[in-house]
């Protein structure tokens, strides 16, 4: 009774004592979910700093760097740690992806992947899996950053906590958002930055509901970030001019050409690692090689190492040679994509800002020469460069924008990179067709462009739609032993099978009563009334394909097979059923993204 009476006083603070209320506050309120996004910003905050601080630690330790000094900066690293670290890491790498091969046979899930396919359902212990990998890939100094461990722990432990709650699907969607938009919120100091790429990447969709989790989770775990780790996150790009309306046209341009690097930079990835596929070495050693030609690329310049903020700083005020420039672009591209076509663990968000900005004050030195009229420094060159390469790379034209306006603050520069980002992804969407993480899910066969959710469809397949109460008959039939063991009235459709209970095809019992076919000898088998042969079904179809065969067959209904070589009935699935299931399904989506339910 006192307990009771304890927890009632205690009002909303009692859904933290009891988790069962939290639990049906979370599905009954949209203040619950938000409440769980809070949660969640967090923990995005405190993972966000957690890795970058181990990432740093190693950084520290194995490169023997000065307090407060970037590897990609450096100028005290000896050569001895810059060559044979990425080797190191690449052998204990390799160990990890020779166990992993023996424990584990799925591929590992990332956010986009969950969210399109699998509802949201992302495991945990995939995302530490990642995250470790992440960490010794950066942390020994490959040429990949960090964003790919936040994003995928954040959004798994998101998970957690929404399968602990027995979320909804479309909320567990939503909190997998959150989590990704927690994490990028605070690596870059960006909560609006955060926020979009949840819409845009992670959840594929912006609605009513998603808007006030996400942002609540960006918002907290900036706010958490910035009080354990300060400015650390920061990019500072210094003093910038002003933007007049003939600026235009050269930030298009750049746009343009940022788009084609993006490909190329794509491209590259995927070759390295078709070639390491298509090679003799085996995949365990294959990062023991890469992290080889990382730290012999390392000696030429330390600014291939990690992810590249440190660098990032170093260019933008930089005033030498254009040839300085151009080595330090392909340097960094042949790094990164060596690195992740190597077998290393990590995105390229950081390093396609870092590329952007090299290829926006490259930009700069012609630019004048060309556009008489512009007036843009070299430094908002930078800016727009380092949003339209990354879109080109990643995706989300309105991610990248809001970007360039929280590291400015400037909304004319803003526009300007909003023409540009869309001039890219434009280019990109029409020429090449995916983003960096949708290309590869492209090379591993899956079909998806986004993370829009199409898992339902899949969901929906012919084993869920189909009846099992099936009647079948003999193919050595009489057309009158038929009639009478099938009068009209007793069922519409009957399934033939053979001697070894294998599918023939179908019979309408209706068009074996009515004398309309060509047979109408009675003694006659009943061969000439069976329709749709080699016509069926299978279990794992999903509803579309099921429809695009009733299409083809022109067939009211078909019957489903185990596989193609038993063809052993188990059950039958008519269009009328399927599609209106599909179109009931699909107005639940329609209802979920425009806030109804």
């Amino acid at each position: 009774m006192l307990r009771k009476f304890t927890l009632r006083r205690l009002g909303v603070f009692s859904i933290f004592l009891a988790p069962s209320r939290l639990r049906a506050f979370a599905r009954s309120h949209e203040a619950g979910l938000v409440l769980v996004a809070v949660l969640v910003g967090i923990v995005s905050g405190f993972v966000v700093t957690a890795m970058s601080r181990i990432a740093q630690y190693l950084h520290l330790v194995i490169f023997n760097l000065q307090p407060g000094e970037r590897l990609s900066s450096s100028m005290s690293a000896s050569h001895t740690a810059l060559f044979f670290a990425p080797i190191v890491g690449g052998a204990i790498l390799g160990v990890l992806l020779f166990l992993l091969a023996l424990y584990r046979k799925k591929p590992i899930v990332d956010p986009i992947e969950a969210n399109a396919l699998h509802g949201g359902r992302l495991s945990l212990n995939d995302s530490i899996i990642v995250t470790v990998q992440n960490l010794i890939s950066n942390g020994f100094g490959a040429s990949v950053g960090l964003e790919a461990g936040y994003t995928q722990l954040a959004s798994g432990l998101a998970s957690k906590f929404g399968l602990s709650l027995r979320l909804r699907r479309s909320d567990m969607r939503i909190l997998v958002g959150c989590g990704a938009a927690g994490a990028i919120a605070a690596a870059f100091n960006a909560p609006l930055t955060g926020a979009f790429y949840a819409f845009e990447l992670i959840i594929g969709s912006y609605t009513i509901l998603s808007l006030t989790p996400v942002v609540a989770a960006a918002l907290v775990s900036n706010l958490v970030a910035r009080a354990l780790a300060g400015d650390n996150f920061v990019i500072d790009i210094g003093e910038f001019g002003t933007v007049v309306p003939a600026d235009y046209v050269p930030a298009l341009l750049l746009g343009l050409l940022c788009a084609g690097a993006g490909i190329a930079l794509m491209k590259g990835v995927a070759f390295v690692e078709e070639l390491a596929r298509k090679s003799f070495i085996p995949f365990w050693m294959r990062p023991v090689l890469g992290g080889a030609v990382v730290g012999g690329l390392a000696l030429i310049s330390p600014q291939v190492l990690s992810g590249g903020h440190g660098a990032l700083h170093l260019n933008l005020d930089y005033t030498g040679p254009i040839a300085g420039i151009i080595g330090i672009i392909l340097l960094k591209a042949l790094a990164s994509a060596i690195s992740i076509g190597s077998g290393f663990r990590g995105g390229l968000f950081f390093g396609s800002l870092f590329l952007g900005a090299l290829l926006g004050k490259l930009f700069a030195f012609s630019a004048p020469y060309v556009f008489a009229h512009a007036t843009l420094t070299p430094v908002t060159y930078a800016v727009v460069g380092m949003s339209a390469l990354a879109v080109s790379v990643i995706g989300g034209p309105l991610t990248m924008t809001f970007l360039a306006l929280e590291i400015t603050g400037d909304f004319p520069i803003t526009v300007l990179v909003l023409a540009a980002v869309i001039a890219a992804s434009i280019t990109v969407r029409n020429t090449f067709g995916y983003s960096f993480a949708t290309w590869r899910f492209h090379l591993r066969g899956e079909s998806i462009r986004s993370a829009h959710d199409v898992g339902w469809i899949r969901n929906l397949t012919v084993a869920k739609l189909m009846r099992t109460d099936v009647r079948t008959a003999s193919d050595k039939m009489r057309i009158s032993e038929f009639r009478q063991e099938f009068p009209l009235g007793s069922t519409q459709r009957v399934i033939i099978v053979s001697d070894e209970n294998k599918y023939v095809g179908i019979i309408i019992v209706a068009e074996a009563h009515s004398g309309i076919t060509e047979t109408t000898d009675e003694a006659q088998p009943i061969g000439p009334l069976i329709k749709y042969q080699g016509e069926y079904l299978q279990p794992q179809m999903n509803a579309r394909q099921a429809v695009r065969l009733f299409d083809n067959a022109e067939a009211e209904a078909l019957a489903v097979v185990n596989d193609i070589v038993e063809l052993k009935v188990v059950g039958l699935l008519s269009e009328s059923h399927t599609l209106r299931r599909y179109s009931e399904e699909l107005d639940r989506q329609r209802r979920h993204v425009s806030g109804e339910i």
